[in-house]
């Protein structure tokens, strides 16, 4: 078996959701190509040789038991996965990835298809200050100079500029950047569930609503008006409480926390049992705790359709639900979406169930949790302006 090689890889695109893109390109070489052990800062350029829409530029380290041809086969497998199709005179045109093989190893190959070092990374800032990064002092074997001083004349180099932008080698390397995710959505939308499996799959710390050590709530939906204050009063104490214990820190084993609520649901259930005089009351103390909680990174509605709802409360068989109604579910998605849209700052993301069955098929959950990672990527500062990624 071939020791692994040391190679520098220049990642680029300049359509679609850029930023997202190179994560997934990241992934990819991640699971295909070896071990992504470094990633560069991610630069914004001007297109260079053709007109076009600006790029996002980053330089990654590869460690890799492929050999030279064998990489680069697979860099241009990835690049068709994204739609990127190279022409055949050689000219340059928007592209959703760019994959180039800067340096594979000390190795000088001159090949019909592959030239290494890359022919013209000398002349490309938007090459030279990513590998700069991760490679100040790797030595260019045949202009013998290193990164650092190949920048120093390399043409256009101000117009590279860094973003704040950050990507990762792996899924759960990004789910430790978010650091706190709430899963939220109606009763019965499968929050739990999916909360407890990305928990599972990525070692995050689980923090799971304790519903079912309230006395109030089957008191509730036999008796809604007589018991609905003493059952939102005691909820709000109980998640104050957990909030405050559970997300002060993470334990010893845990990369980020996940939530299958948000405190502020305490608020919108309120709005929809409580009568005006008592909810009034119960909005001045709800204000005062929530000021003191942990708020989630990312916030994330799972939206089913009530029909299906119903379907999934019926399936899971609790005796105190029986009596809960489409109304009822109407009025909790109006309250959600009425929080999300008076809330700019919350950072929030629906994702439509509908279509979607993650208990089921693996697909689909790996698709929900690409929505939260794509999310989370894109709403990263790029600088200057304020600009989509």
């Amino acid at each position: 078996m071939q020791n692994a090689v040391t190679t520098y890889l220049s990642l680029g695109s300049n359509q679609g959701s850029r930023a997202w893109i190179l994560q997934q390109a990241i992934f990819a070489l991640q699971e295909k190509a070896g071990t992504v052990s470094a990633i560069s800062s991610v630069y914004s350029s001007p297109a260079v040789g053709f007109e076009g829409d600006d790029f996002l530029n980053l330089c990654v380290a590869l460690e890799t038991t492929l050999g030279a041809s064998e990489l680069l086969s697979l860099l241009l497998e990835i690049e068709r996965d994204f739609g990127r199709v190279r022409r055949d005179d050689g000219t340059y045109a928007n592209r959703s990835l760019d994959l180039d093989l800067i340096y594979y190893g000390e190795a000088q190959l001159q090949e019909e298809n592959l030239i290494v070092p890359h022919p013209r990374m000398h002349t490309r800032a938007f090459v030279l200050k990513p590998l700069a990064d991760i490679a100040p002092q790797h030595y260019h074997p045949v202009l013998m100079k290193d990164t650092r001083n190949l920048l120093q004349t390399a043409p256009d180099r101000k117009e590279v500029v860094r973003t704040g932008i950050r990507l990762f080698s792996e899924r759960k390397q990004l789910l430790a950047d978010i650091g706190f995710l709430a899963i939220e959505g109606n009763i019965g939308s499968g929050k739990t569930t999916l909360a407890q499996k990305i928990s599972e799959e990525f070692q995050g710390k689980l923090i799971l609503e304790r519903f079912k050590d309230n006395p109030f709530l089957p008191r509730f939906y036999e008796d809604k008006e007589r018991y609905a204050f003493p059952l939102e009063m005691s909820f709000l104490a109980d998640r104050y409480q957990q909030y405050t214990e559970d997300t002060g820190q993470l334990d010893l084993f845990s990369r980020f926390m996940i939530s299958d609520y948000d405190i502020y649901k305490s608020l919108i259930f309120a709005n929809i049992t409580l009568q005006a005089e008592e909810f009034t009351l119960y909005r001045k103390l709800f204000r005062l705790m929530y000021s003191e909680v942990r708020k989630p990174r990312v916030y994330v509605y799972l939206y089913q359709g009530t029909e299906r709802l119903l379907e999934q409360i019926a399936r899971r068989g609790r005796d105190y639900e029986k009596s809960i109604g489409a109304e009822y579910l109407e009025e909790i998605h109006r309250g959600y979406f009425d929080f999300m849209r008076s809330t700019p700052d919350l950072n929030s993301l629906v994702i439509d169930m509908e279509p979607l069955d993650f208990v089921a098929r693996e697909t689909d959950y790996l698709t929900i949790l690409d929505r939260i990672c794509a999310h989370h990527i894109q709403g990263m500062p790029l600088q200057p302006g304020n600009v989509k990624v």
